[in-house]
């Protein structure tokens, strides 16, 4: 039985599932971001008469995704979770950095009522638009019993915050869970869990302060053939107050980056290593190694050293 009494807020911050383009079989050359998110949901029929509430929190292309705009939609998130009659929050957003903003509300706040993302891979102008079906979707999962934590709903799957990224550049079905697989299936709008959905404790970070400006630098840095620290020394020449970076393989890093890595680490800027590759997570820890970011991708990896540093500021 579905929470049918109860209300799902929608948020919108633009992305591809509100943009539009001048011919419906223009699937790439499309403005992102121009529906507004009450439009978007009075186009999906199964919607109408539903105990809906919507509410435009930014409106723009996710690939120009910035701290600002996160530290809005955690704030409205956090509102709206605290309201007794709301059962759930949907969010439509862009696939670029949709899994980083996931991994952001799921660390910051470890939600206990549902916060589904959704997006799409084609405008809402196409005729292959997948918007309506992902949009339909998210709030059937906001509305299951039991559902808790943040997620992400695309294609008929359901993926956790933490494993969750976009792991095709195009097609409709582009994001994946890598070994751990998705959460749970929609078959024809019924929810068929697989997994555990995402727990933990949030970090309790102050939601207003310091202001986005303020947020630490946390720069990501590629290991490959021929590195060396000079993009180490340039970024902390620009304040970095970390670095990522993305390890070939198991976590190898060249000898000069990591040399240069290891003279930052000596001055106090914090360093986590994760892995280049599309799949898997650095397995094992070899003794001096970097610190490992485990299973995290490296945008992920980033986004934990900014919420980390942003904690220990609190206190």
């Amino acid at each position: 039985m579905q929470r049918t009494s109860q209300t799902i807020v929608i948020l919108g911050t633009g992305g591809t599932i509100a943009g539009t383009a001048q011919s419906s079989t223009d699937n790439v050359g499309y403005a992102a971001a121009q529906i507004g998110v009450a439009a978007l949901v009075e186009a999906v029929p199964p919607l109408k008469g539903l105990p809906l509430e919507c509410e435009q929190v930014a409106q723009l292309d996710s690939k120009d995704m910035d701290f600002a705009t996160w530290q809005l939609l955690a704030r409205r998130v956090a509102h709206h979770l605290a309201r007794p009659i709301v059962a759930g929050i949907v969010i439509t957003h862009g696939t670029d950095t949709l899994e980083e903003t996931a991994y952001f509300l799921q660390r910051l706040l470890a939600p206990t009522k549902p916060v589904v993302l959704t997006a799409a891979m084609r405008p809402a102008t196409s005729l292959q638009a997948d918007g309506p079906q992902n949009l339909a979707d998210a709030v059937s999962v906001a509305r299951a019993p039991g559902v808790q934590g943040v997620l992400a709903v695309l294609a008929g799957l359901v993926h956790g915050a933490f494993e969750v990224r976009k792991a095709h550049s195009y097609r409709l079905d582009a994001f994946s869970s890598g070994d751990a697989g998705p959460l749970a299936l929609l078959e024809e709008g019924v929810l068929r869990p697989l997994r555990d959905w995402p727990a933990g404790e949030a970090l309790g970070v102050d939601l207003v302060a310091p202001a986005p400006a303020h947020w630490p630098r946390i720069d990501l840095i590629t290991s490959h053939a021929g590195a060396d620290g000079a993009l180490v020394q340039a970024v902390r020449s620009l304040g970095a107050s970390g670095i990522v970076v993305a390890a070939t393989g198991n976590g190898g890093v060249h000898w000069r980056l990591e040399e240069a890595l290891r003279e930052a680490m000596a001055d106090g800027v914090q360093v986590l290593r994760a892995t280049r590759c599309a799949q898997g997570a650095i397995v094992g820890q070899a003794e001096q190694a970097l610190p490992s970011a485990g299973g995290l991708s490296p945008v992920k990896a980033r986004v934990e050293l900014i919420l980390r540093l942003l904690a220990v500021s609190d206190k």
